[in-house]
């Protein structure tokens, strides 16, 4: 069950990965032909719900590739499922406060850390998994060490409470969600703005003096590159429907006769 985004960042190596929309177990696959670290599935903006994700989960397993899952609300119910299911790492979004987080933190880490509830499922092997063989207390710590809690930063709320909020026993990281932080500021899709670079500069400051994780999202390898040379730890670049549309585009813009 080693976390290879985890190992990762522990040699100080830098880590890519994307968002899939697809709900298909096939372009997860194709995925893991790519040299990305991970992929985050999304139940937030998309229709894939708790059974699309599980199988979503075992093919990116499959291929080689850490499975995360961005869940669709602050709620127990959520995170437990993605976590049995064996997800390797949470991104949770619209988080306000550090008392949010605190929450979550109960129910995404087995004691003494928090609270989250125990049964024999897919994450262990139904307890017979490498990870899950030994005593229950070993697979909780392993647990608890190697699946990421990594609430987004995309409100003003988490912004301001920043600091407190990445250095709570059991958060491992922060995911910038550039497009609604700058939204919530006021400023939509203004990536250049000097408020919004300093907002940048603020979390990802904040992240290093905890040495927590610090991840965000961007369009392009450009951008994706701009902010490994910030020292950002990881960059999760597009989105597989938008990639997807986009090489097409390009093929058919090459073929001159139609």
């Amino acid at each position: 069950m080693k976390n290879s985004v985890l190992e990762k960042f522990k040699q100080n190596e830098k880590t890519i990965g994307t968002f899939t929309h697809m709900q298909s177990t096939t372009a997860i696959e194709c995925l893991g032909y790519t040299n990305m670290d991970y992929v985050i599935i999304d139940m937030e903006h998309s229709a894939i719900a708790t059974e699309g994700s599980e199988r979503c989960i075992a093919a990116a397993q499959a291929s080689g590739l850490t499975p995360f899952v961005r869940i669709h609300e602050i709620l127990r119910s959520p995170v437990l499922k993605m976590l049995d299911a064996g997800a390797q790492g949470l991104i949770v979004p619209c988080v306000e406060t550090a008392e949010q987080v605190k929450q979550l933190v109960k129910y995404a880490k087995f004691a003494p850390v928090g609270s989250r509830g125990f049964c024999p499922t897919r994450d262990g092997g139904w307890g017979f998994a490498p990870n899950a063989s030994g005593s229950i207390a070993e697979y909780m710590e392993t647990c608890n060490r190697e699946t990421l809690l990594i609430p987004q930063c995309e409100t003003l709320g988490c912004l301001e409470n920043i600091e407190k909020i990445v250095s709570i026993d059991g958060v491992d990281g922060i995911f910038v969600g550039p497009y609604d932080l700058s939204i919530a500021m006021g400023k939509p899709a203004q990536f250049d703005d000097v408020e919004f670079r300093e907002a940048i500069a603020r979390i990802l400051s904040a992240c290093k003096a905890a040495q927590k994780m610090c991840f965000i999202f961007t369009g392009s390898p450009e951008a994706a590159n701009g902010y490994l040379a910030d020292g950002f730890d990881s960059v999760c670049v597009g989105l597989d429907t938008a990639e997807y549309i986009k090489a097409y585009r390009e093929i058919v813009s090459k073929i001159v006769e139609r």
